[in-house]
């Protein structure tokens, strides 16, 4: 599989019911021009696997893959917000992936948990290793 080729996408926990209503708000704004996978869907894994150590945990936050790096947390709220913004178009169109939305972390104190989890995780991976 070749990232490059799929990006932009977001991984979203897509077992959180919070974090589904943002793919969900997310897949709005942009449309087609960003894949919207989930963390624990056969898409999501996959990519997962590309980017990730075997032994690293990838669902502690949401995370924003461009064809440079790929974004967890904070540090992917601006090139989201920008991917949203600018929609460049795509070198290769995107199948529809259907958003699943999940029941866990329904309550205020997950949605309040999940926020600050948000604030306070923030990762960037270079994806130098990938061809372009």
């Amino acid at each position: 599989m070749n990232i490059r080729e799929l990006s932009p996408i977001l991984i979203y926990d897509d077992s959180c019911y919070h974090c589904s209503k943002f793919a969900s708000i997310v897949k709005s704004l942009a449309g087609k021009h960003i894949l919207i996978v989930g963390h624990y869907t056969n898409l999501g894994k996959e990519i997962k696997s590309e980017i990730f150590p075997k032994d690293y945990d990838s669902t502690r936050m949401f995370w924003f893959v461009t064809n440079k790096a790929a974004y967890g947390g904070r540090a992917g709220v601006f090139p989201l917000l920008l991917s949203i913004l600018t929609k460049r178009s795509r070198k290769t169109p995107i199948r529809d992936v259907p958003l699943i939305y999940g029941n866990d972390c329904k309550t205020t104190k997950a949605f309040f948990t999940r926020t600050k989890t948000l604030l306070s995780n923030s990762q960037k991976i270079p994806l130098k290793q990938f061809p372009s």
